[in-house]
């Protein structure tokens, strides 16, 4: 099986933004894992779906790795 990679433009193409806040959330350490092979970055497939997947929110209050019984509203 393949693995599929997707660049920068291709990533920002996805989630409709733009390439630069792609290298912004890369320089501050946030946003999916990359691979640097040389001077090209690229993201594979299933760590963009991962860290989508991680992105998902029944609410706005919530934040990222906070899930509904540590916010108390598990029941």
């Amino acid at each position: 099986m393949a693995i599929r990679h997707l660049n920068q433009i291709e990533l920002a193409a996805r989630w409709n933004i733009s390439p630069r806040t792609l290298e912004r959330w890369r320089w501050l350490g946030e946003g999916p894992v990359f691979i640097k092979m040389g001077g090209r970055v690229v993201y594979r497939l299933e760590d963009v779906e991962a860290y989508e997947q991680a992105q998902a929110r029944q609410s706005t209050c919530e934040t990222a790795g906070m899930d509904q019984k540590a916010m108390g509203t598990a029941s």
